[in-house]
Parts: C-alpha cells; structure tokens; sequence
C-alpha cells in the first residue's frame, strides 16, 4: 500500500512538472527533442494509469461477484434459519402438548394411585380380620353344609372370594406395571423433546453465527470495494489531467515544429532556386556532381537514371513542375523520397526526388510549380547530401520505365 502511495505521489509530481513546463510561452520553450520526450512520458503514465485502471475495475468487479455469491449464501442460511425456527416452534408445540400430557397423567396416575391406596386399605382390613378370627379354612366351611344347596351356596361363597381376592392382586399388580409404563414413557417422550430442542437450537446458533459472519464479510468487502472505487476514481481523473496534458503537448510539438520549419524557410529562404520559365524548371541549387548516363563508381559502371546536384543538408527542394503527389515516404536506396506527376499539355510526366533529410508534402496533395516539397540530406544510398532527381515519361512504374535525362527539360 505504502508503495503504491508513493507512486501515486512520484506521477502527481510528475505531472505538475510537465504541467509547468507546457505552461511557459513558446518564446521560452524547450527543443522539439524535449517536448516529444515528455509527450513520451506521458503516453507511458498514460498506458500505466489504463492499465491499474483496468486491474481496479477487474479487482471491483472480483469483489461484486464475491458479494453476489454471500448474498445468495445469506439468503440460504436466512431460509434455514427460518426453516429451524418453524421445527423449534412445532417442538416447543409439542413439548407444550406432551408436558399437558404428563399433566393429565398426572392426574391419571394420582386417581389410579388413589385405587391402590384403597386395594392396599382392603387387603389390610382381610389381613387383620384373618389375623384377628384366625386361619379360615375353606374345607371346613364347605363340610360345615347342612344340605346340597347350602353347600353349593357355600361353595360359590368361597370361589368368589378367592377370585376376588386374585382379581384385587391382578389389578394391583397390573395398575402398578401400567403405572411404571406410563411414566417411562412420558419421561423418555419427554427427554427426546428436550435433545431435539436443544439440537435445534444449537443448530439455529450455529447458522446464525454462520449468517453473522458473512455478514461482517460483506462489510469487508464492501468497505474494500468502496475503497477501490476511490482509488479508481482518482486514477480516472489523473487519466484525465494526462489526455489534458497530451493534448497541449501535441499543440506545443506542432507549434514547435511549425516555427523550426518557419525558421527553415526563412534561413532557406535565398537558397530556393529560382523558376526558370516552360514546363520545368530546376529543382534545387546546387552544382551538378552526376550526370544522366552510364558512370563509374569504382566497383563498375552502372546506368544513372538521374542527375545529382550538391548542396549543404537542408537547401530547399522545390516542385519541377505542378502536378499531384503520388508518393512521399522512404524508398529502398533512394532515401526518403517523393514522386510527383504532371499532365502536360494532355501527357503524362514524372519526377523523382531523392535522398532528401526532410519531406514536407503528403501523398494526394497539389503542389505548384517552383513550390518546396523538402530539404535536400543524404538518406538511403549516398555518399554525401545531394539531389538525385528524375524525369520519366507516362506514369511512374520503376526507374527505367519512360527515364529521360532530365537536363533535356530543364537548364542549370
């Protein structure tokens, strides 16, 4: 982070440097060197301010996509959250239900308790009523009949005392197991209730400390792309203070080059060779070092498809004649080179420039004749600053097609 403060910093720096620089007046201007090299400079802050402003919005858009994802995260663990408190709400209902159960069992069981306490008040009187008048032997009331019916009459007696003292046992013995039962039941009803309410609400603390925590992370992230945002903005305006600043630069450069080349032409001025009257006239100033013809070099004889006139770097290169040109831009060995053609008199004519140090024309444009197109230089094949320069009939389709020799149309 400290790094990138500083150089947040060293660029602001920069700028209010080059800023003050394209500040002071033409007059007092740099060279044309220097402008193209802080236009340099800021085309390279230019292309790193793009470029961290393409990583922050990458880096913005990283964190919507994260967000998108919590968000969506958020929403499952709220639609779980609310899915548990509906289970803890139908467990609660039940817990409420069993434990009026238990209640009303309760109650049951104080009833059913009370039906024991009254068998065992029962038993007790028997007891004591045996204990007081002895051992009742059965047999000896039956034998004690005085007839068939009144021992049958004795015998029913007894069944149905010993059956209903079986019954009492049964019926204790069956209300006491019933009893039992019933409250194990409710108890282990009841402990599952809890487990599960307590399960749930265990899960319901887990889920909402889950819902907690990406919800602070949503603040992280929110707070780091509010950051970001910022950062970019700030990178947007510095951009925009660099377009500011590339913009006036290229005016001062134009500006710039204008006044050399004014400043060319006023220095050229009585350099420019004077327009000779017909069709053509000659080129450039400058003394005649290579005819039109066959010439030998040292390394063999070769054809010269032009003439050559020498002259200091920089004398003015004019039109030989109007006409439109067809190129102007480097050409093999000829260097920096123009082509114009001309239509006289109904036919076809074309010249050819060579090796100039500076060209000041563009394709397509009209020139006049006696108007300068260059500055002679000695670029591609040469040996020093010179014209070569050609005049060829019909249009130009290489340097043989139509060559004639120039001082044919022209005088020196």
């Amino acid at each position: 982070m400290k790094k990138q403060i500083k150089k947040r910093i060293s660029l602001f720096a920069a700028i209010v440097a080059i800023l003050l620089i394209v500040q002071v007046p033409i007059t007092y201007a740099t060279s044309l060197s220097e402008l193209k090299g802080q236009k340099s400079e800021i085309e390279k802050q230019k292309s790193e301010l793009n470029s961290e402003i393409k990583e922050k919005s990458s880096e913005i858009n990283t964190i919507e996509g994260k967000l998108d994802e919590l968000v969506a995260q958020i929403e499952t663990l709220s639609a779980k959250i609310t899915s548990t408190n509906k289970e803890i709400t139908t467990v609660n209902a039940e817990i409420e239900e069993a434990t009026n159960n238990i209640n009303a069992l309760i109650e049951e069981i104080a009833i059913l308790q009370e039906k024991i306490d009254q068998r065992d008040l029962l038993l007790q009187d028997r007891a004591r009523a045996i204990q007081e008048n002895g051992t009742v032997d059965y047999l000896d009331v039956l034998l004690g009949a005085n007839s068939f019916v009144d021992f049958i009459d004795r015998f029913s007696a007894v069944n149905t005392l010993i059956e209903a003292d079986r019954q009492i046992m049964r019926e204790q013995q069956d209300d006491q197991k019933q009893l039992e039962e019933q409250k194990l039941v409710l108890e282990n009803t009841k402990k599952e209730l809890e487990e599960k309410q307590a399960e749930l609400q265990r899960l319901k603390e887990s889920l909402s400390s889950q819902k907690a925590e990406k919800d602070r992370y949503i603040s992280q992230l929110e707070a780091e792309q509010e950051k970001l945002k910022n950062e970019k903005q700030l990178l947007e305006e510095e951009y925009s203070e660099a377009l500011i600043l590339d913009k006036e630069l290229d005016q001062k450069i134009k500006a710039e080059q204008q006044r050399i080349l004014e400043e060319i032409r006023k220095q050229n001025a009585g350099n420019l060779p004077s327009t000779s009257d017909g069709t053509f006239t000659k080129p450039a100033n400058g003394r005649l070092t290579s005819p039109w013809g066959w010439r030998n070099l040292g390394f063999g004889a070769e054809f010269h498809y032009g003439i050559d006139l020498a002259n200091s770097t920089g004398t003015p290169i004019v039109s030989s004649a109007g006409g439109i040109v067809t190129y102007a831009a480097p050409l093999s060995t000829y260097g920096n080179c123009i082509i114009i053609t001309h239509s006289v008199n109904g036919q076809i004519f074309t010249t050819v420039y060579a090796h100039l140090s500076s060209i000041q024309v563009s394709p397509g444009q009209s020139v006049g004749k006696g108007q300068q197109i260059g500055l002679m230089g000695s670029t591609g094949r040469s040996t020093g600053p010179h014209l070569h320069f050609e005049i060829h009939t019909g249009p130009w389709n290489g340097q043989k097609a139509g060559n004639v020799n120039p001082l044919r149309y022209i005088s020196l």
